[in-house]
Order: structure tokens, then C-alpha cells, then sequence
């Protein structure tokens, strides 16, 4: 059963129950109200009734008069003499005949009370009271006055038929309402029931129009966002996808180059006919390639770290101008055998940073530096900046074009393959100075002329 009808149902048995109870209650109250109303009216007019008999004369009008009160008053009358036998019985009805003779203890308890005395049985059909006459005019000392509850219920007829009526079309008027009601309410459902099955297909481009200011305009609202979300998330993940596919076949590739190198140093090695000189060449274009090869497991297993190791990085204190001392010294024959000045600033400033991934960061820049300067200087440095120590690294090298500055530090990303394959980079050399300053809430920058020269620079946090 759909959800519409249960709460069509749901809605019209409630109401149907309630309608009903309240019509039950309302005609049991009703009857209740008139069989007591009718109690105190016909011991009031037991009284004015009495009064009347006893005033009346015994002639040729009496039967006559009687007649005419019992008529005007609606009740059934019997009268009684002295010794409790019936005198008159009006009006004259054979199959309602009054007792021939009054009960003695009725009697004796009618003149032992003052005013009227009501005898009402639960389960009897008539409404009777007694009291007791002291006519001079007449024989009566006993009337009896009596009516159906039936007659006394007779309104009922008419109210429980305006009732039936006004709740046979409330049920009408509840069924209208109710399906209408629940169309009202299912609708939505419906609808966040049907985006939500297209959006666990995959339609995450499916969106809803509730224009409510309800539960169901709010819930409608987070299946959007919640639409838009994956759908960022499914875009994300295709570029995360595009990328790992690009990052694997780079790999490949990496790989693939060294490893032809170093089998082609090898099968000229087992040639046998080469010259001390031409060994040596073949030797050195392994040994090389071989090298890249380790640099290039390197970089990876750093960027694997950074990626997976919450503990990638060990800050402490220390001061930058050690480390850029010591990349100086590993690198200064390296940048004199290209006819490179590496100059190195000898200003002192403690930072909170882990060392030993900061010299990787100098490292990577200054060889970087060294391969694309042909002539000229190479500058390391450090300095304050706006509360915090700014460390760059210059040179005067070739420069990079402005087109390559916004994927500079994407994975295996070169300016010029060839030439960079060619002086033995992994192509994530920048990636891993990235990464380890991300790790360090800081951000690479650069800015660069082609044929003037590099700077890259970075900040670090001073100790507090």
C-alpha cells in the first residue's frame, strides 16, 4: 500500500472513530438529559395536577374535566379513593389499564411523604409518580400520574437524525479531505523519494523545486546541497582519477627511459671491443641512471608520506642558516663546474620547521637552479617578513614561461621534457618542495622572467 493511501486511511478511520464517538455520546448525554428533565417535570406537574383533581366536584362534568386535564398536561392519570381502589382512570386505554388497586406499602409510603413521590424504574417502560389528595369535593386521595419514556425520548427521533445527517457528511466532507490531505502531504515525499532513487543511480545533476517552508522545503534543500556535493565529489574524483592514470604512466615512463639506458650500457658493455674511455662512458650513463632511478623512489615514497602519515613532519626549533650553509657546501663545486657564483646569506634566524625536510625543500630548488642556469649567480637566503621568516632561493637562469607557472608543481609536470630528462630530473622534485611546505602550513611561491631568471620563496613560523 502506498504511503498516500495509508495516511488517506490512516486519516479517515480517525476521524470516522472520532465522529462517531462524539454522535454516540452526544444522543446517550440527550437521552440522559431528558429522562432526568422528565423526572422533575412530571413531579411538577403531579402537584399542579393534584390541585386541579381536587378541586374538581363529582357531577355530570367531572369525567369530562378529568379527561380534558389528563389531555392538556400529556400524562396518563389514575385516581384512587380511601380505601386504595381505582375511582377514575383517564384517558381510557384497554391494553394501559391502571391497577385496580393501589399497593398498600406505595400507599402507605405516598401519605408518609410531602409532595410528589417518584417511583422510576431503570429497566421499566413508563415514568410514574404518586401523591396524596385531601379532596372535600370529591372521593380521590391517590393520584397516580404516569408517561412512556418513550414519549419523553421522542426529540430523540429528530436530533439523531439532524446528527446521522451532519455526520454522514462529515464522513463525506473527512473522505474529500483526507485524500486531498494526503496528496498534500505525500506529494513531497514522493517527489524526495524519486530524486533521492535518481540520485543513488547516479543523476547527480537532479535537483528539487519545493517551494515549502517546511520539514520537506528544508529536507528538499539538503538533498540538494547533498546532489551538489557528490557531484563535486564525482568531478573531483574523475580529476583524482585523470591524474593517478597520468601519475602511473609518468612512472612508467620515468622508469621505462633509465632502464633502456642502463640494458643498452650493458649490452654495449658485453660487446667487449670497447676502449678504457668508451667503459668508463657507458659506465658513468648507468651509475646516472641508476641514481635517477633511487631519487625518483625517493620522491615518491616522500610524497607517499605526506599523503598517507599524519606524522610526516617533526617540527622543532632551529636556525635556517645552517641549513642553508650546508646546501651551499654540497652544491658549491656542482654550481663551479658550470661556472656558477652560489652565494649563500649569513644572516642568522631560528625557525620552527622540521630540518631536515627544509634542507630537502633547498635542495631540490638550488640542483633545480643549477641545471637551468647557464650563467650567472645562485642566491639562498632568509629574512623577516610580516612576523614570520621568509627563505628564497634565486637565480639567473633561463626563467619559466607564464604559461607553465600554474601546473609548475603538478606531478611529473616539465616545462621542457626533453631537456629536463636530459639533466636527469624525476619531474617531482617540485611536488615533494610542495608537499613538505604544505605540511608545514606554508606555500611555495614563485616568480619568474624568461631569460632573466627564477625565485622561489616560501615562509616558516618563528619559535613563539
Amino acid at each position: 500500500m502506498s504511503i498516500r493511501a495509508k495516511l488517506a486511511w490512516t486519516f479517515i478511520l480517525l476521524l470516522i472513530f472520532g465522529i462517531t464517538a462524539i454522535s454516540s455520546y452526544s444522543i446517550l448525554f440527550i437521552r440522559n438529559y431528558l429522562i432526568s428533565d422528565g423526572e422533575q417535570q412530571i413531579i411538577n406537574d403531579t402537584e399542579w395536577l393534584a390541585v386541579t383533581i381536587q378541586n374538581l366536584r363529582v357531577d355530570e362534568d367531572f369525567e369530562t374535566n378529568l379527561n380534558e386535564a389528563a389531555r392538556t398536561s400529556g400524562y396518563r392519570l389514575a385516581i384512587y379513593d380511601e380505601d386504595g381502589s381505582l375511582f377514575a382512570d383517564v384517558p381510557y386505554h384497554q391494553e394501559l389499564q391502571a391497577v385496580e388497586t393501589i399497593d398498600a406499602a406505595i400507599a402507605s409510603l405516598v401519605r408518609n411523604t410531602e409532595g410528589s413521590l417518584l417511583l422510576s424504574d431503570p429497566s421499566g417502560e413508563r415514568l410514574t409518580s404518586y401523591v396524596s389528595l385531601s379532596s372535600i369535593h370529591n372521593p380521590a386521595r391517590y393520584l397516580q400520574v404516569s408517561i412512556s419514556k418513550e414519549q419523553i425520548y421522542e426529540p430523540i427521533k429528530t436530533i439523531r437524525w439532524i446528527i446521522y445527517t451532519g455526520m454522514f457528511i462529515s464522513i463525506a466532507l473527512v473522505l474529500i479531505v483526507s485524500i486531498s490531505f494526503s496528496r498534500y502531504i505525500s506529494k513531497p515525499i514522493l517527489q524526495l523519494e524519486a530524486a533521492a532513487r535518481e540520485i543513488a543511480g547516479g543523476n547527480t545533476s537532479k535537483s528539487l523545486n519545493l517551494d515549502r517552508k517546511d520539514e520537506f522545503g528544508t529536507l528538499a534543500q539538503s538533498l540538494n546541497r547533498m546532489a551538489e556535493k557528490l557531484r563535486a565529489d564525482n568531478l573531483e574524483l574523475k580529476k583524482l582519477n585523470q591524474k593517478q592514470t597520468r601519475f602511473f604512466a609518468d612512472i612508467t615512463h620515468e622508469i621505462r627511459n633509465p632502464l633502456h639506458t642502463i640494458a643498452g650500457s650493458i649490452e654495449m658493455l658485453q660487446l667487449g671491443k670497447l676502449d678504457e674511455d668508451q667503459q668508463k662512458k657507458y659506465l658513468l650513463t648507468a651509475e646516472r641512471q641508476t641514481h635517477r632511478i633511487s631519487r625518483l623512489f625517493k620522491d615518491l615514497v616522500t610524497l607517499q608520506r605526506y599523503d598517507s602519515d599524519d606524522q610526516f613532519i617533526q617540527k622543532t626549533r632551529f636556525d635556517i642558516n645552517q641549513a642553508i650553509q650546508m646546501i651551499a657546501e654540497l652544491y658549491e663545486s656542482e654550481a663551479a663546474e658550470k661556472g656558477l657564483k652560489l652565494m649563500a646569506d649569513n644572516e642568522s634566524f631560528e625557525v620552527v620547521a622540521d630540518p631536515d625536510k627544509i634542507e630537502q625543500v633547498l635542495e631540490n630548488l638550488v640542483s633545480n637552479a643549477i641545471k637551468f642556469t647557464n650563467n650567472g649567480t645562485i642566491r639562498m637566503g632568509a629574512r623577516q617578513h610580516e612576523g614570520r621568516i621568509l627563505v628564497e632561493v634565486e637565480d639567473t637562469g633561463i626563467g619559466i614561461s607564464e604559461e607553465h607557472l600554474e601546473r609548475l608543481f603538478d606531478r611529473f609536470y616539465r616545462t621542457d621534457k626533453a631537456r629536463s630528462r636530459d639533466k636527469g630530473g624525476t619531474g617531482l622534485g617540485l611536488s615533494v618542495v610542495k608537499s613538505i611546505l604544505n605540511a608545514h602550513d606554508s606555500e611555495i611561491q614563485v616568480e619568474s622572467n624568461p631569460g632573466k631568471g627564477t625565485r622561489f620563496w616560501f615562509t616558516l613560523s618563528k619559535p613563539g
